[in-house]
């Protein structure tokens, strides 16, 4: 019996019985959707064209498009599988035939297409690409089968990733690497398992492979969505010590994690730190910073934050999450004197709102103050920047009709342009 065959043979069982649960993994472990190197004219197509017709699609732009410099299939899978998981499937099985009517040796596309089979939640076909491998003379190698691994913990198929990882300890050529230990210590995060999640990166020590950057973050991760949270400053200082650099989604975590327990002084702390050191501060730590001054009512906090980010010459996403916080504090408390100074001063600075629950907030202050021109006037200094959303244009129509100024709200839409909003 082949190698491959003894394989699916030790993990038959889990794929069974073990149900397919799809879960989502952390962002950062998620590919980014690089759009500028999808050609918009065969994303199109293939979003447009009924499923029967995806293959002859591909057949079609196979000597053109899908050979041009710069083409990524992890970008053309990613962007088809948010439109429809079916057609980004059928876009995997034809790349597969065609590796195989080319014959081809080269071992890293045929695990890149298995490690695909992941974002498609597709355990079925990265097996049959695994198989398909022995066909053209292949050898599965460790990196095979952590893209197995990775693609079976994706489905929620734990057993079938066990399995897989004991065949591999007992094989000589495909032994577990610190790849493989991630694996699971990332999923066990993203599960909440923090025994589990701690026992897996224990072992991966044990194993001779020290711990690294991705298997910090995931234990920090996990240990924060736990609320287990002076375990997670405990490998946030380990990490440290050990010399390497927090990426942004370990600061991000560690951020959450102040923000939930209230701490306001270690966030302060943290946010020093971070400036100190040079690191990025990120939109979701301003956000979260400026949510946490806002829920205890400390104005003077958060007009003391903005300072702070403005003389580091944060950029002007970071800056505008602040902005938003200050004037929803405003505009909560229909102060709309101070809400209206806020919005100048961030306008003034070139900083334009972009999220519609910011506007929202605003509009919903004027109508409860029942300050209609004032309202107008805001409205008139954002139409340049603002692109306004149906739910900002319903919150609108509700308000008016509320008011009985109905009227007053034909005339202002057509001023704003909203006429044809849906």
């Amino acid at each position: 019996m082949s190698f491959v065959r003894r394989v699916l043979a030790s993990t038959r069982k889990g794929l069974c019985l073990t149900p397919q649960i799809p879960i989502n993994l952390p962002n950062s472990q998620l590919p980014f959707c690089n759009y500028h190197s999808i050609p918009s004219n065969l994303l199109q197509k293939l979003i447009n064209e009924p499923k029967s017709r995806i293959k002859i699609t591909l057949d079609s732009e196979e000597n053109s498009t899908l050979k041009n410099i710069g083409f990524s299939w992890d970008s053309l899978l990613c962007a088809l599988n948010s439109s429809s998981t079916s057609k980004a499937n059928l876009a995997l099985e034809w790349r597969l035939e065609k590796l195989l009517k080319h014959n081809e040796r080269n071992q890293e596309l045929y695990t890149e297409l298995i490690s695909l089979c992941g974002e498609t939640r597709n355990l079925e076909l990265a097996m049959r690409i695994f198989m398909a491998m022995e066909s053209v003379g292949l050898k599965p190698t460790s990196d095979v089968f952590n893209s197995l691994i990775s693609t079976s913990l994706c489905v929620g198929n734990e057993m079938t990733a066990l399995s897989l990882f004991e065949v591999m300890e007992r094989s000589d050529d495909c032994k577990p690497n610190s790849k493989t230990y991630n694996a699971f210590v990332l999923v066990y995060a993203k599960w909440g398992k923090v025994k589990v999640m701690q026992a897996w990166a224990s072992a991966k020590r044990d194993a001779g492979f020290p711990a690294d950057l991705q298997s910090y973050e995931s234990l920090i991760s996990g240990c924060v969505k736990a609320r287990m949270y002076d375990n997670a400053e405990r490998f946030y200082e380990e990490m440290v010590s050990s010399g390497f650099i927090p990426n942004t989604h370990i600061l991000d975590r560690m951020v959450d994690g102040f923000c939930e327990q209230k701490d306001l002084s270690r966030a302060k702390e943290f946010l020093l730190n971070m400036i100190d050191n040079g690191w990025e501060i990120s939109a979701h730590i301003a956000d979260r910073l400026s949510g946490l001054y806002s829920g205890l009512g400390m104005m003077e906090g958060i007009e003391e934050l903005l300072q702070t980010l403005i003389a580091t010459n944060e950029s002007q996403e970071v800056l505008l999450r602040v902005h938003c916080g200050i004037i929803g504090m405003h505009a909560k408390a229909d102060r709309l004197d101070d809400m209206e100074y806020a919005v100048g001063r961030m306008l003034k600075q070139g900083i334009s709102f972009k999220s519609a629950n910011d506007v929202k907030v605003i509009i919903r202050s004027y109508f409860r103050r029942e300050a209609y021109d004032r309202l107008e006037l805001f409205l008139e200094h954002i139409k340049g920047s603002y692109q306004f959303t149906k739910s900002t244009y319903d919150v609108l129509v509700t308000g008016y009709n509320e008011a009985g100024l109905s009227e007053k709200l034909d005339v202002l839409l057509k001023e704003l342009g909203l006429c044809e909003t849906s």
